[in-house]
């Protein structure tokens, strides 16, 4: 326990069959990549999303790197991000020389905001990457329409949104790529993982080369081939079976985690409105067409001063809540591609009063109480 808090933020939540599934990916005497383990979680995930193939791999971060590989990123392309989001969604595609173009985001969820995007669509542009902030759906439909009508390539970033729903649809299943994160704070987690899913068949067999080192070992092991050889751009992005198997407890029993995530997220909501609106604090919004992952439970404070006083008050009770993202036009690195302050103002604003409020799967009820009444004792000056 830290000395700091008794309430953590964040706390890796274990299914309890974890280690006999690691135990026996060692007795297997297979513990790299592309083992059984590796293999159960993409059909799970692959049934789960209804995509042609799922494609475990070592981070969400380096999905999106093997996004922009397929995507053949090069300088002089550009690619449109989301303003609030992580730097993994504007480093991936930077990392292969595109010209990152910053997009502002809707003040009631925080995604994207659609209705800017035709204004940043250019002839250069190779990519929109919308992010599912908090594992609530970007308004989809209009992106989708604009991407196909523009020829433009739609990646999901759903690093926050697996199992939630875009009017019925998983999401994950809307752009010719998404990715994933199992990092531990995610909704089911092998401590760092991700994956890749491909909507667009077209692409599998490359995509299993960038992920093999270049080579097409997957055919050599499929007996299409007699060996295998370097055939193209790739890198080592196979997850070790370990952290498969590990990963793989966790994934069946996501509808039990789920369900526990579910039950804390609504009780926050249900007990913190009147309060909120009592104080000038603002909820989350779900939009009617979205189901949402219980992926984080947040609150926009009304002022930046308001916000580090809450961060404060809670802190004083053991209890850690913390702020998210620096929008990324206004980070170092940002400005490197034009962008600046009051390019993105709700973005900007998001980053000055957000704050998460803990939401793991174990956090029991007792705990969350505990949380709910030390935020009904705080009082906006």
């Amino acid at each position: 326990m830290s000395a700091g808090y008794d309430i953590p933020f964040n706390r890796p939540s274990l299914i309890g069959t974890e280690q006999g599934f690691v135990r026996d990916a060692y007795e297997n005497g297979h513990i790299s990549g592309g083992g059984a383990f590796t293999e159960r979680c993409e059909e799970l995930l692959r049934a789960e999303l209804h995509a042609p193939r799922v494609m475990l791999v070592t981070s969400c971060t380096h999905a999106l790197e093997m996004c922009a590989l397929l995507l053949e990123i090069r300088p002089g392309d550009e690619v449109i991000v989301p303003a609030y989001t992580f730097t993994s969604t504007a480093n991936a595609f930077a990392l292969r020389g595109a010209r990152i173009v910053f997009a502002d985001v809707r003040p009631d969820t925080l995604n994207i905001d659609e209705r800017d995007l035709e204004a940043l669509v250019t002839d250069r542009t190779k990519a929109i990457v919308v992010v599912h902030y908090a594992g609530v759906a970007c308004d989809l439909q209009p992106i989708v329409d604009l991407a196909s009508r523009r020829g433009i390539t739609l990646v999901e970033d759903n690093a926050h949104g697996l199992f939630g729903r875009y009017r019925g649809r998983p999401l994950g299943s809307f752009g010719a790529f998404a990715t994933l994160s199992f990092h531990e704070t995610k909704n089911v987690t092998c401590g760092e993982g991700g994956a890749l899913v491909v909507n667009d068949a077209r692409y599998i067999e490359r995509a299993e080369i960038i992920r093999d080192k270049g080579t097409d070992r997957g055919r050599f092991f499929r007996g299409e081939v007699d060996k295998y050889s370097w055939v193209g751009l790739g890198s080592s992005y196979a997850i070790s079976e370990l952290l498969a198997a590990f990963l793989l407890a966790q994934l069946e029993e996501r509808d039990a985690v789920q369900a526990a995530r579910m039950r804390i997220w609504h009780r926050y909501a249900e007990r913190l409105a009147e309060w909120a609106e009592e104080q000038s604090f603002s909820l989350p919004v779900v939009p009617d067409q979205c189901e949402h992952s219980a992926h984080m439970f947040f609150l926009l404070a009304p002022s930046h001063a308001e916000r580090q006083r809450f961060i404060a008050h809670l802190l004083a009770h053991r209890i850690l809540a913390v702020s998210h993202y620096v929008p990324l036009n206004v980070s170092p690195k940002g400005a490197e591609f034009g962008g600046s302050p009051g390019e993105c103002p709700v973005a900007e604003d998001a980053g000055e009063r957000l704050v998460r409020l803990p939401l793991f799967t174990s956090l029991g009820d007792a705990d969350q109480e505990r949380v709910i009444e030390a935020v009904l004792a705080f009082q906006s000056a």
